[in-house]
Protein backbone atom coordinates (compact mmCIF):
# COMPACT_ATOMS: atom_id res chain seq x y z
CA UNK A 1 0.00 0.00 0.00
CA UNK A 2 1.02 3.60 -0.57
CA UNK A 3 2.55 5.69 2.21
CA UNK A 4 -0.19 8.03 3.42
CA UNK A 5 0.85 11.65 4.06
CA UNK A 6 -1.83 13.84 5.63
CA UNK A 7 -1.38 17.62 5.80
CA UNK A 8 -3.62 19.45 8.25
CA UNK A 9 -4.32 23.00 7.13
CA UNK A 10 -3.92 24.76 3.78
CA UNK A 11 -2.63 28.15 4.88
CA UNK A 12 0.78 29.54 3.95
CA UNK A 13 2.62 26.59 5.53
CA UNK A 14 0.30 23.70 4.71
CA UNK A 15 -0.61 24.59 1.12
CA UNK A 16 3.00 25.19 0.09
CA UNK A 17 4.17 22.02 1.84
CA UNK A 18 1.54 19.88 0.11
CA UNK A 19 2.55 21.22 -3.29
CA UNK A 20 6.24 20.69 -2.51
CA UNK A 21 5.63 17.09 -1.44
CA UNK A 22 3.59 16.44 -4.59
CA UNK A 23 6.36 17.88 -6.76
CA UNK A 24 9.07 15.71 -5.32
CA UNK A 25 7.58 12.36 -4.28
CA UNK A 26 6.39 9.68 -6.70
CA UNK A 27 2.62 9.10 -6.69
CA UNK A 28 3.40 5.41 -7.21
CA UNK A 29 4.53 5.21 -3.58
CA UNK A 30 2.74 8.05 -1.79
CA UNK A 31 -0.76 9.38 -1.26
CA UNK A 32 -1.03 13.01 -0.14
CA UNK A 33 -4.22 14.37 1.45
CA UNK A 34 -4.79 17.96 2.57
CA UNK A 35 -7.49 18.64 5.16
CA UNK A 36 -8.84 22.18 5.30
CA UNK A 37 -12.08 23.71 6.56
CA UNK A 38 -12.15 26.44 3.89
CA UNK A 39 -12.60 25.62 0.17
CA UNK A 40 -10.27 28.50 -0.80
CA UNK A 41 -6.70 29.50 -0.14
CA UNK A 42 -7.00 32.52 2.17
CA UNK A 43 -4.21 35.09 2.23
CA UNK A 44 -4.28 35.88 5.90
CA UNK A 45 -1.90 38.81 5.57
CA UNK A 46 -4.49 40.61 3.42
CA UNK A 47 -7.54 40.10 5.65
CA UNK A 48 -7.43 43.62 7.07
CA UNK A 49 -7.89 44.80 3.48
CA UNK A 50 -10.90 42.52 3.08
CA UNK A 51 -12.36 43.81 6.34
CA UNK A 52 -12.24 47.45 5.27
CA UNK A 53 -14.11 46.72 2.04
CA UNK A 54 -11.45 45.96 -0.54
CA UNK A 55 -12.25 43.12 -2.95
CA UNK A 56 -9.76 40.24 -2.88
CA UNK A 57 -9.62 37.27 -5.22
CA UNK A 58 -9.62 33.85 -3.53
CA UNK A 59 -8.39 30.74 -5.35
CA UNK A 60 -10.27 27.47 -4.96
CA UNK A 61 -8.04 24.84 -3.40
CA UNK A 62 -9.58 22.29 -5.75
CA UNK A 63 -8.17 24.33 -8.63
CA UNK A 64 -4.84 24.87 -6.88
CA UNK A 65 -4.24 21.15 -6.44
CA UNK A 66 -5.84 20.05 -9.73
CA UNK A 67 -3.47 17.79 -11.63
CA UNK A 68 -1.01 17.45 -8.76
CA UNK A 69 -2.32 14.20 -7.32
CA UNK A 70 -3.02 15.92 -3.98
CA UNK A 71 -6.36 14.92 -2.51
CA UNK A 72 -8.38 17.70 -0.88
CA UNK A 73 -10.66 16.92 2.05
CA UNK A 74 -12.91 19.83 3.06
CA UNK A 75 -13.41 19.22 6.76
CA UNK A 76 -12.64 20.60 10.18
CA UNK A 77 -10.08 18.76 12.30
CA UNK A 78 -11.54 17.83 15.68
CA UNK A 79 -8.80 15.58 17.07
CA UNK A 80 -5.54 13.76 16.47
CA UNK A 81 -4.64 10.31 17.84
CA UNK A 82 -0.88 9.94 17.34
CA UNK A 83 -0.85 6.46 18.87
CA UNK A 84 -3.35 5.11 16.34
CA UNK A 85 -2.09 7.48 13.61
CA UNK A 86 -5.54 8.86 12.88
CA UNK A 87 -7.17 12.28 12.52
CA UNK A 88 -10.80 12.91 13.47
CA UNK A 89 -12.67 15.29 11.13
CA UNK A 90 -16.09 16.85 10.79
CA UNK A 91 -17.54 17.91 7.47
CA UNK A 92 -18.07 21.61 6.66
CA UNK A 93 -21.80 21.29 7.37
CA UNK A 94 -21.32 19.43 10.64
CA UNK A 95 -21.77 16.06 8.98
CA UNK A 96 -19.25 13.69 10.54
CA UNK A 97 -19.12 11.39 7.50
CA UNK A 98 -16.50 8.68 7.91
CA UNK A 99 -15.04 10.83 10.71
CA UNK A 100 -11.47 9.56 10.54
CA UNK A 101 -8.37 9.68 8.34
CA UNK A 102 -5.41 7.36 8.81
CA UNK A 103 -1.87 8.50 8.16
CA UNK A 104 1.67 7.20 8.10
CA UNK A 105 3.20 10.69 8.18
CA UNK A 106 1.34 13.71 9.51
CA UNK A 107 2.21 17.35 8.84
CA UNK A 108 0.36 19.50 11.36
CA UNK A 109 -0.08 23.04 10.00
CA UNK A 110 -3.35 24.30 11.50
CA UNK A 111 -1.97 27.76 12.19
CA UNK A 112 -3.34 30.06 14.88
CA UNK A 113 -6.28 32.28 15.75
CA UNK A 114 -6.83 35.39 17.83
CA UNK A 115 -5.72 35.26 21.48
CA UNK A 116 -8.39 36.66 23.80
CA UNK A 117 -6.12 36.54 26.88
CA UNK A 118 -9.27 35.94 28.96
CA UNK A 119 -10.15 39.63 28.72
CA UNK A 120 -13.85 40.08 29.54
CA UNK A 121 -15.99 41.06 26.56
CA UNK A 122 -13.48 40.22 23.81
CA UNK A 123 -15.26 37.06 22.68
CA UNK A 124 -18.67 38.74 22.81
CA UNK A 125 -18.03 42.22 21.45
CA UNK A 126 -14.63 42.45 19.71
CA UNK A 127 -13.81 41.70 16.08
CA UNK A 128 -10.60 40.32 14.56
CA UNK A 129 -8.89 39.71 11.20
CA UNK A 130 -7.33 36.30 11.80
CA UNK A 131 -9.77 34.39 9.57
CA UNK A 132 -11.90 35.08 6.53
CA UNK A 133 -15.22 34.59 8.32
CA UNK A 134 -14.21 36.98 11.11
CA UNK A 135 -12.90 39.53 8.59
CA UNK A 136 -16.18 39.39 6.66
CA UNK A 137 -18.12 39.86 9.89
CA UNK A 138 -16.04 42.95 10.61
CA UNK A 139 -16.48 44.14 7.02
CA UNK A 140 -20.25 44.08 7.40
CA UNK A 141 -20.08 46.00 10.67
CA UNK A 142 -17.74 48.66 9.30
CA UNK A 143 -19.89 49.13 6.19
CA UNK A 144 -22.75 50.17 8.44
CA UNK A 145 -20.80 52.87 10.28
CA UNK A 146 -21.47 56.51 9.55
CA UNK A 147 -19.13 59.50 9.47
CA UNK A 148 -17.22 60.07 12.69
CA UNK A 149 -17.82 56.57 14.06
CA UNK A 150 -15.09 55.37 16.42
CA UNK A 151 -12.95 52.30 15.72
CA UNK A 152 -10.38 51.09 18.26
CA UNK A 153 -7.63 48.65 17.30
CA UNK A 154 -6.09 46.91 20.32
CA UNK A 155 -2.49 45.76 19.85
CA UNK A 156 0.69 47.45 18.61
CA UNK A 157 2.14 44.46 16.75
CA UNK A 158 2.27 44.05 12.99
CA UNK A 159 -1.41 43.12 12.69
CA UNK A 160 -2.56 46.04 14.83
CA UNK A 161 -0.45 48.60 12.98
CA UNK A 162 -1.44 47.35 9.54
CA UNK A 163 -5.12 47.19 10.47
CA UNK A 164 -5.24 50.69 11.96
CA UNK A 165 -3.41 52.33 9.04
CA UNK A 166 -5.41 50.45 6.39
CA UNK A 167 -8.70 51.45 8.01
CA UNK A 168 -7.69 55.08 8.43
CA UNK A 169 -6.50 55.40 4.84
CA UNK A 170 -9.48 53.61 3.27
CA UNK A 171 -12.11 55.23 5.51
CA UNK A 172 -10.97 58.76 6.42
CA UNK A 173 -14.53 59.40 7.61
CA UNK A 174 -13.93 57.12 10.60
CA UNK A 175 -12.19 58.09 13.84
CA UNK A 176 -9.52 55.40 14.20
CA UNK A 177 -7.49 54.84 17.37
CA UNK A 178 -4.93 52.27 18.51
CA UNK A 179 -4.30 51.07 22.06
CA UNK A 180 -0.68 50.07 22.63
CA UNK A 181 0.43 48.14 25.72
CA UNK A 182 3.75 49.97 25.56
CA UNK A 183 5.30 52.59 23.30
CA UNK A 184 4.17 52.57 19.68
CA UNK A 185 6.89 50.97 17.54
CA UNK A 186 9.25 50.53 20.49
CA UNK A 187 10.83 47.51 18.78
CA UNK A 188 11.72 49.53 15.65
CA UNK A 189 14.89 51.51 15.06
CA UNK A 190 14.65 55.21 16.00
CA UNK A 191 14.34 56.34 12.36
CA UNK A 192 11.71 53.72 11.55
CA UNK A 193 9.81 54.66 14.72
CA UNK A 194 9.71 58.29 13.61
CA UNK A 195 8.48 57.19 10.18
CA UNK A 196 5.71 55.19 11.84
CA UNK A 197 4.61 58.11 13.99
CA UNK A 198 4.54 60.43 10.98
CA UNK A 199 2.33 57.93 9.18
CA UNK A 200 -0.07 57.76 12.13
CA UNK A 201 -0.18 61.57 12.31
CA UNK A 202 -0.76 61.85 8.56
CA UNK A 203 -3.64 59.38 8.74
CA UNK A 204 -5.13 60.99 11.84
CA UNK A 205 -4.87 57.90 14.05
CA UNK A 206 -5.09 58.53 17.79
CA UNK A 207 -2.59 56.49 19.81
CA UNK A 208 -3.17 55.45 23.42
CA UNK A 209 0.29 54.34 24.61
CA UNK A 210 0.99 52.36 27.78
CA UNK A 211 -2.65 51.32 27.78
CA UNK A 212 -3.67 47.82 28.75
CA UNK A 213 -7.26 47.04 27.83
CA UNK A 214 -8.91 45.00 30.57
CA UNK A 215 -12.49 44.84 29.28
CA UNK A 216 -14.43 45.34 26.06
CA UNK A 217 -18.03 46.56 26.01
CA UNK A 218 -20.40 47.15 23.08
CA UNK A 219 -19.46 50.83 22.64
CA UNK A 220 -16.20 51.22 24.51
CA UNK A 221 -13.07 49.60 25.90
CA UNK A 222 -11.90 49.97 29.49
CA UNK A 223 -8.20 50.37 30.29
CA UNK A 224 -6.43 49.15 33.42
CA UNK A 225 -6.33 52.68 34.84
CA UNK A 226 -10.09 53.02 34.43
CA UNK A 227 -10.00 55.13 31.26
CA UNK A 228 -13.05 54.61 29.04
CA UNK A 229 -12.12 54.69 25.34
CA UNK A 230 -15.10 55.17 22.98
CA UNK A 231 -15.30 52.41 20.38
CA UNK A 232 -18.33 51.56 18.31
CA UNK A 233 -16.10 48.82 16.92
CA UNK A 234 -13.19 47.21 18.77
CA UNK A 235 -10.75 45.19 16.70
CA UNK A 236 -8.69 42.80 18.82
CA UNK A 237 -5.14 42.36 17.49
CA UNK A 238 -3.34 41.56 20.73
CA UNK A 239 -1.63 38.33 19.72
CA UNK A 240 -2.26 34.82 18.46
CA UNK A 241 -3.09 31.47 20.05
CA UNK A 242 -2.97 27.93 18.68
CA UNK A 243 -5.85 25.48 18.79
CA UNK A 244 -5.81 23.14 21.82
CA UNK A 245 -6.08 20.05 19.58
CA UNK A 246 -2.33 19.39 19.70
CA UNK A 247 -2.18 19.52 23.50
CA UNK A 248 -5.26 17.33 23.84
CA UNK A 249 -3.78 14.72 21.49
CA UNK A 250 -0.89 13.81 23.76
CA UNK A 251 1.77 15.39 21.55
CA UNK A 252 4.44 17.20 23.54
CA UNK A 253 3.64 20.91 23.49
CA UNK A 254 5.13 24.09 24.93
CA UNK A 255 3.31 26.39 27.34
CA UNK A 256 1.91 28.15 24.28
CA UNK A 257 0.25 24.94 23.09
CA UNK A 258 2.60 24.75 20.10
CA UNK A 259 4.04 21.35 19.15
CA UNK A 260 7.64 20.98 20.35
CA UNK A 261 9.78 19.97 17.38
CA UNK A 262 13.44 19.20 16.76
CA UNK A 263 15.65 20.98 14.22
CA UNK A 264 13.91 19.15 11.35
CA UNK A 265 10.36 20.11 12.50
CA UNK A 266 9.72 16.57 13.73
CA UNK A 267 7.71 16.12 16.93
CA UNK A 268 10.04 15.27 19.80
CA UNK A 269 7.42 12.88 21.20
CA UNK A 270 6.00 11.26 18.04
CA UNK A 271 8.39 10.77 15.10
CA UNK A 272 5.58 10.26 12.55
CA UNK A 273 4.35 13.82 13.20
CA UNK A 274 5.86 17.04 11.85
CA UNK A 275 4.68 20.60 12.47
CA UNK A 276 5.05 23.82 10.49
CA UNK A 277 3.87 27.39 10.77
CA UNK A 278 2.40 29.05 13.86
CA UNK A 279 1.63 25.72 15.56
CA UNK A 280 5.31 24.67 15.66
CA UNK A 281 7.48 25.51 18.66
CA UNK A 282 10.69 25.77 16.66
CA UNK A 283 13.99 27.19 17.89
CA UNK A 284 15.69 29.52 15.45
CA UNK A 285 19.38 29.90 14.81
CA UNK A 286 19.59 32.51 17.57
CA UNK A 287 18.40 30.00 20.17
CA UNK A 288 14.98 31.64 20.53
CA UNK A 289 11.55 30.37 19.45
CA UNK A 290 10.55 31.56 16.00
CA UNK A 291 7.73 34.13 16.16
CA UNK A 292 4.30 33.34 14.75
CA UNK A 293 4.54 34.88 11.27
CA UNK A 294 4.32 34.21 7.56
CA UNK A 295 8.12 34.23 7.37
CA UNK A 296 8.34 31.51 10.03
CA UNK A 297 5.72 29.51 8.13
CA UNK A 298 8.01 29.58 5.11
CA UNK A 299 11.13 28.50 7.02
CA UNK A 300 9.41 25.72 8.95
CA UNK A 301 7.42 24.24 6.07
CA UNK A 302 10.52 24.08 3.86
CA UNK A 303 12.43 22.32 6.64
CA UNK A 304 9.56 19.93 7.39
CA UNK A 305 9.02 18.91 3.76
CA UNK A 306 12.76 18.50 3.18
CA UNK A 307 12.99 16.24 6.22
CA UNK A 308 9.95 14.16 5.26
CA UNK A 309 11.21 13.64 1.72
CA UNK A 310 14.74 12.79 2.84
CA UNK A 311 13.66 10.26 5.45
CA UNK A 312 11.18 8.55 3.15
CA UNK A 313 13.67 8.29 0.29
CA UNK A 314 16.64 7.26 2.41
CA UNK A 315 18.59 10.48 1.90
CA UNK A 316 20.52 12.64 4.34
CA UNK A 317 18.21 15.15 5.98
CA UNK A 318 19.20 18.70 4.95
CA UNK A 319 18.80 21.73 7.19
CA UNK A 320 17.24 24.96 5.96
CA UNK A 321 17.83 28.36 7.48
CA UNK A 322 15.78 29.33 10.52
CA UNK A 323 16.81 32.96 10.80
CA UNK A 324 14.36 35.82 11.17
CA UNK A 325 15.53 38.67 8.93
CA UNK A 326 13.08 41.47 9.56
CA UNK A 327 9.56 42.86 9.34
CA UNK A 328 7.54 44.21 6.43
CA UNK A 329 4.84 46.54 7.77
CA UNK A 330 2.18 47.99 5.49
CA UNK A 331 0.98 51.48 6.37
CA UNK A 332 -1.93 51.58 3.96
CA UNK A 333 -1.47 51.01 0.23
CA UNK A 334 1.18 53.66 -0.47
CA UNK A 335 3.48 53.50 2.53
CA UNK A 336 5.32 50.80 4.46
CA UNK A 337 8.34 50.04 6.64
CA UNK A 338 10.91 47.32 6.00
CA UNK A 339 12.93 46.87 9.21
CA UNK A 340 15.93 44.55 9.26
CA UNK A 341 16.90 42.80 12.54
CA UNK A 342 20.14 41.27 13.81
CA UNK A 343 20.77 37.78 15.13
CA UNK A 344 19.19 38.68 18.47
CA UNK A 345 16.08 40.04 16.69
CA UNK A 346 17.05 43.60 17.61
CA UNK A 347 16.27 46.22 14.98
CA UNK A 348 19.22 47.42 12.95
CA UNK A 349 19.67 51.13 12.44
CA UNK A 350 18.89 50.81 8.71
CA UNK A 351 15.32 50.66 7.45
CA UNK A 352 13.44 51.21 4.21
CA UNK A 353 10.25 53.28 4.17
CA UNK A 354 7.74 54.95 1.89
CA UNK A 355 6.50 53.87 -1.54
CA UNK A 356 9.57 51.74 -2.23
CA UNK A 357 8.91 49.70 0.91
CA UNK A 358 5.22 49.48 -0.02
CA UNK A 359 6.12 48.07 -3.45
CA UNK A 360 8.48 45.61 -1.79
CA UNK A 361 5.74 44.45 0.61
CA UNK A 362 3.31 44.11 -2.28
CA UNK A 363 5.86 42.00 -4.14
CA UNK A 364 6.36 39.73 -1.13
CA UNK A 365 2.61 39.17 -0.82
CA UNK A 366 2.17 38.49 -4.52
CA UNK A 367 5.16 36.14 -4.56
CA UNK A 368 3.89 34.19 -1.56
CA UNK A 369 0.42 33.83 -3.04
CA UNK A 370 1.69 32.94 -6.51
CA UNK A 371 4.02 30.19 -5.25
CA UNK A 372 1.16 28.53 -3.36
CA UNK A 373 -1.46 28.67 -6.12
CA UNK A 374 1.04 27.27 -8.64
CA UNK A 375 2.12 24.08 -6.83
CA UNK A 376 3.27 22.33 -10.01
CA UNK A 377 5.66 25.09 -11.09
CA UNK A 378 9.14 23.65 -11.53
CA UNK A 379 7.91 20.07 -11.14
CA UNK A 380 10.80 17.69 -11.88
CA UNK A 381 10.38 15.17 -14.68
CA UNK A 382 11.42 12.34 -12.38
CA UNK A 383 9.93 12.17 -8.91
CA UNK A 384 11.71 10.42 -6.07
CA UNK A 385 10.68 6.92 -5.08
CA UNK A 386 10.60 5.72 -1.49
CA UNK A 387 13.66 3.97 -0.15
CA UNK A 388 11.76 0.73 0.54
CA UNK A 389 8.76 -1.06 -0.85
CA UNK A 390 5.71 1.11 -0.10
CA UNK A 391 4.34 -0.95 2.76
CA UNK A 392 3.73 1.01 5.92
CA UNK A 393 5.89 -1.06 8.21
CA UNK A 394 8.89 -0.85 5.89
CA UNK A 395 8.58 2.87 5.35
CA UNK A 396 8.28 3.57 9.08
CA UNK A 397 11.41 1.53 9.70
CA UNK A 398 13.26 3.58 7.09
CA UNK A 399 12.02 6.83 8.64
Amino acid sequence: MKHRIVVLGAGYAGAFAAGNLARRLSPADTEITVVNAEPDFVERMRLHQLAIGQDLAFRKLADVFAGTGVRLRLARVTGVDPERRTVAVTGPDGDVGDGELAYDTLLYALGSSVAHHDVPGVAEYAFDVTGRSSALRLRERLAGLGEGATVLVVGEGLTGIETATEFAESRPDLSVALAAHGELGAWLSPKARRHLRRAFDRLGITVHEHTRIEAVEPTRAIAADGTRIPAEVTVWAAGFAVHPIAAASGLEVAETGQIVVDRTMRSVSHPDVYAAGDCAYAIGENGRPLPMSCASAGFTNMQATAAIIARLTGSEVPTTGLKYYGNHISLGRRDAIFQMVDGDVRSKSWYLGGRTAARLKSGVLKGSGWSIVHPTFGMPKRKRRLATAPDRAGVRAAA
